[in-house]
């Protein structure tokens, strides 16, 4: 009998790949060798100098592919002198897993991975297993996930339904799961008016109030008050900046930017001509000219609560005994390219740590993602 893969051990020596976008650091090629090991058919689909890995266990074109996403690029490690432990040490000690990805995510494409191993090895389905891993999630994510899913449209390889890794839950672990995700979009401002002498105003041309008069409007309106999965969509102004240093001098030039995370009343196209509506209202009314610049991260998305909702909650609820919430909240994730492929739900560890200097993971939590993601399988193929 095959002997079970441990996810803390996975997880461990993938920590110890040095993986900041958009470095590999030896992490794909280690899952690539275990996953061909245990059956799995493996293709490199690397682009614009980002590794990816498409695995597939079964036959193509199966009726039922069950599918993993996840990412094993990290963030960089910051200042190394603020860390208690080698941030690529994967050192477990007072029962947690520590260092950078060790909750987002590289615990989660361990678990997965060592799930789908030991489930095809011990329960061959009728059916397909398919791990689309990227390393190109926490950048721009131009060349990660997007490039499996051209790359699977273009060999006709397709999945069902998939469930993406990412930590999901914000205190304990089985409290939630993603089943959509908010748009994020963010724009940038350019108010070109014309310097002169603080003391001479009607020589100049001052763009500083129709900056503030445009944030003013931007921010005071109420985009929404929710709908039936979603918070209110939300505006926040991240910057404002003259680089004036001098207080007789009216400057030429300002600039701002606001970011948007919005629901599903919402499109990225909607909220840019709002806002091109109100540029236009404050461009007359001061005679400044105004410029926009647009960038949409990710569009509002979900998927409606059933199937894949359902066999996720219960696999969560069998394992752990809490009933997941079905949530919404936080940033973006590569679910948001998935969402156009096949249904799409996210569930993962405990958030707290991603990103922060000392990132852990408890190891039990390791264990009892492996457990849930392999009762999910099971249950998908039964």
């Amino acid at each position: 009998m095959t002997t079970p893969i441990d996810p803390v051990d996975l997880t461990a020596r993938l920590v110890r790949c040095n993986s900041v976008t958009p470095a590999e650091g030896g992490a794909l090629v280690l899952l690539e060798q275990l996953l061909t090991e245990n059956g799995f058919d493996c293709t490199r689909v690397d682009r614009g100098g980002i590794a990816n890995l498409f695995a597939r266990w079964g036959r193509k074109g199966a009726n039922r592919s069950f599918g993993f996403n996840g990412h094993i690029d990290v963030v960089p490690i910051g200042n190394p002198d603020d860390w208690t432990v080698d941030p690529f040490g994967a050192e477990i000690k007072d029962g947690f897993l520590w260092g950078r990805g060790a909750t987002d995510m590289k615990s989660g494409v361990a678990a997965f991975a060592a799930a789908a191993c030991d489930f095809v090895q011990t329960t061959p389905p009728d059916g397909a297993v398919i791990l689309a891993i990227t390393g190109d999630e926490e950048a721009d994510a131009l060349d990660g996930t997007t490039a499996l899913l051209d790359w699977m449209a273009a060999n006709n390889e397709q999945m069902t339904d998939c469930l993406v890794g990412e930590p999901t839950s914000p205190n304990h672990m089985g409290e939630a799961m993603k089943i959509g995700r908010r748009g994020s979009m963010t724009a940038w401002f350019t108010f070109q008016g014309q310097q002169g002498h603080s003391a001479y105003p009607h020589r100049a041309k001052n763009p500083l109030p129709a900056m503030a008069r445009l944030m003013d409007r931007l921010a005071s309106h109420t985009l929404d008050d929710g709908t039936d999965h979603f918070d209110p969509s939300s505006l926040a102004i991240v910057t404002m900046d003259t680089g004036n240093p001098a207080t007789n001098v009216i400057p030429a030039t300002c600039r701002a930017a606001v970011n948007i995370r919005f629901n599903d009343e919402h499109t990225g196209a909607a909220l840019t001509d709002w806002m091109q509506s109100e540029l236009d209202t404050v461009a007359a009314d001061t005679g400044i000219r105004i410029e926009m610049k647009i960038k949409i991260s990710g569009e509002s998305f979900l998927t409606p609560p059933g199937a894949l909702s359902d066999l996720i909650g219960k696999a969560v609820k069998a394992e752990t005994g809490k009933t997941p919430e079905l949530s919404t909240s936080g940033g973006t994730s590569d679910a948001r390219f998935v969402k156009d492929h096949c249904p799409v739900v996210e569930f993962g560890l405990v958030g707290k740590t991603m990103h922060m200097v000392d990132e852990k993971v408890p190891v039990a939590d390791i264990i009892a993602l492996k457990s849930i993601y392999a009762r999910i399988l099971r249950d998908y193929f039964a």
